[in-house]
């Protein structure tokens, strides 16, 4: 995390400009049944879950199985994990240059999750934006629709 010289909205601004060039990065999204569960759980447990998932999976200096420790889905944290490059360690040291075989402090562990959460609720932002784009477009074929009737009425 070099963030010498920039304040955090400019480092996540530059770490999520990079992710989005990234083909298998920014091919992650939440799925309405990952929605769903945070709606019903609320983000305060979902960044528990991932706190307890960083803690667990990532934070140890050796991973036996770093690399395949963290499933491509399942739950939000894992796929917003793999979108953030926060998936294993090897992704971690490449994306957010924390360096291999130390454990992550707790500073280091909160940023991560701190990203994590920050795509979520990006997420969360974009698909709210997309069905209020298909409401209104809904909204205008239904008035459409309903003048075209109208005018049909109208007409001998």
């Amino acid at each position: 995390m070099e963030m010498i010289g920039l304040t955090k909205e400019e480092w996540y601004a530059r770490l999520f400009e990079r992710l989005g060039r990234s083909k298998f990065r920014s091919g992650f999204h939440l799925t309405q049944k990952d929605i769903d569960y945070i709606h019903e759980k609320g983000l305060d447990t979902i960044r528990q879950h991932a706190r307890d998932f960083i803690a667990q999976r990532e934070a140890p200096a050796f991973i036996p199985n770093d690399g395949k420790q963290t499933p491509m889905r399942g739950h939000p944290v894992f796929v917003a994990q793999h979108a953030t490059a926060t998936c294993c360690r090897e992704c971690i040291r490449k994306w957010h240059t924390f360096a291999p075989g130390v454990e992550l402090g707790p500073r280091q562990q909160e940023y991560l999750v701190d990203v994590i959460m920050t795509w979520i609720v990006r997420e969360l932002a974009a698909a709210e934006e997309k069905v209020a784009e298909e409401t209104a477009t809904d909204e205008a074929v239904t008035l459409q629709a309903r003048k075209e009737m109208s005018n049909d009425i109208k007409r001998p």
